[in-house]
């Protein structure tokens, strides 16, 4: 791909679909947004919502795998944006890398603030004593970060250990839960309850309020970019890239179904639960009992920490990748390499202190969380829709060993609709009435990426950033591996 080889390929093919399916992380996504999903179209929405978001997700991964199996390197989507564009390459790879960066600092905020939410209902459990705050909640995201960071600045090969370990911690983690709610309550839902509606949010549109409940699947569905970006860090990435993607979703789709169908179900008082602080904390208690609940728990806490670390270490390979071609301020501090650890600290860092700065409207916003979330989707599916609207556009597209053949503009076209739906619907109000604590601030966020990347485009990027950079042939850059 033009670039010397300073990061060190240990990923195996288990390595790189597990951080694609940590990341997903179905324990971390739903248990989340569960709650808001109860409100915006109920179990409805909650199952079904699913299974066709999981369907149109498998279209935008499949583009995208198409696209990782010719283009396998960190900088992923906007490397490829930039190799796939016919004119204006430079300012298509420009924006697909700061929709990247946004989105992935979104999930990683988002991922460690519903850790933090979690961590205070667990406390609160254990001491009914303590009174549960927003800035608790800010501070204990910090502390996430932070450690988050501490992992991360350590070699490849613990992050890929600890990867192994969450795949495990995931799955048998959702075998314990879907067990114990469907095991030991003696009440359940009756099959009917499937089609039940509830309109919560405020608007008094039903389908509005329906489509709204489609951000619990899709928030879930975000960062299976990292095997894109793990690519420089894989071996035979150009197959196990795009198969990291693919089983990432599939097996995701597959096992969050039967984990939400088992949450829907074990619902005891609507009503009660959906006005709890944290909804399926209520459902575990009800069904389970305090005991049981307050370990299951812990599996839920484990895993959104297991999936922060794994978003946080996919957004600092794309800022290693994006400042190696010299498109971030002090690129030359956030691509430098660890000759230690062999990993790109100072890029870690900046992908720990970036996500904090993007909570700290919880400190006072009640509507933070869904705010952070939607940055997460819209700034991640609009960077995963551009490289892909540029392959449908390209006739002679060159595939990678990994490709859907004749179907692969179909597929393309199919997935950039979906993401244009998706986005103009997740920068919309998400409650009602809107107010300055139920602002949905994501169009203002990501607003202000775009203006500053514009202005910094136009200013001075333009003339000296044409995309991608080649640092020369084949043979001169095997020259230069420090490897």
């Amino acid at each position: 791909m033009g670039y010397p080889r300073k990061l060190t390929r240990r990923f195996r093919a288990f390595d790189n679909f597990a951080i694609s399916f940590t990341i997903i992380n179905i324990i971390s996504g739903i248990f989340s947004s569960f709650g808001f999903g109860m409100g915006a179209g109920g179990p409805r929405i909650l199952i079904f919502g699913w299974i066709g978001v999981s369907v149109m997700v498998l279209f935008v991964g499949a583009s995208m795998a198409e696209i990782a199996s010719a283009y396998p390197t960190s900088g992923a989507l906007y490397f490829s944006a930039g190799k796939l564009a016919k004119r204006h390459r430079g300012a298509w790879s420009w924006y697909t890398g700061w929709l990247n960066f946004v989105g992935q600092v979104g999930g990683t905020a988002a991922t460690g603030f519903a850790a933090a939410t979690f961590i205070q209902a667990f406390i609160g459990l254990q001491w009914s004593t303590y009174e549960v705050t927003a800035q608790k909640t800010v501070a204990i995201t910090a502390v996430i970060l932070l450690l988050q960071a501490l992992a991360n600045t350590y070699t490849v090969h613990l992050v890929a250990i600890l990867n192994r370990i969450s795949v495990w911690w995931l799955l048998i983690g959702m075998v314990v839960i879907v067990t114990a709610l469907v095991v030991v309550p003696t009440h359940h839902q009756p099959a009917s309850f499937a089609t039940h509606f509830v309109n919560n949010t405020g608007f008094t549109n039903g389908v509005y309020g329906a489509m709204l409940g489609l951000l619990v699947t899709s928030w879930t569905f975000t960062g299976f970019d990292g095997s894109f970006h793990m690519s420089e860090e894989t071996v035979k990435a150009t197959v196990n890239a795009p198969r990291g993607i693919m089983r990432a979703i599939a097996y995701s789709a597959l096992t969050g179904l039967i984990l939400m169908l088992a949450l829907v179900f074990a619902i005891h008082d609507y009503d009660k639960t959906a006005s709890a602080s944290a909804p399926p904390v209520q459902i575990l208690i009800d069904a389970l009992g305090l005991g049981a609940a307050k370990l299951l728990l812990l599996i839920v806490i484990g895993a959104m920490l297991f999936c922060g670390l794994a978003n946080m270490t996919s957004n600092t390979r794309q800022i290693f990748a994006f400042s190696r071609d010299g498109a971030m301020p002090g690129s030359r501090l956030w691509h430098s390499v660890s000759l230690r650890t062999r990993t790109p600290v100072k890029a870690v860092w900046l992908a720990a202190a970036c996500p904090l700065v993007l909570v700290l409207p919880g400190w006072w916003s009640h509507t933070a969380f869904t705010a952070v979330v939607s940055v997460n989707v819209v700034g991640l599916f609009l960077a995963y829709g551009v490289p892909i609207f540029l392959r449908l556009r390209l006739d002679d597209f060159q595939p990678g060993p990994w490709n859907l053949g004749r179907y692969g503009k179909l597929v393309a076209a199919i997935a950039v609709a979906w993401i244009v739906l998706s986005n103009v619907l997740f920068m919309l109000p998400q409650a009602s009435p809107v107010t300055v604590t139920s602002f949905n601030y994501a169009p203002v966020a990501l607003a202000v990426v775009l203006f500053i990347a514009t202005v910094w485009w136009f200013a001075t990027a333009r003339r000296r950033f044409q995309g991608p950079v080649s640092y020369g042939s084949p043979d001169e850059v095997a020259a230069m591996d420090l490897i």
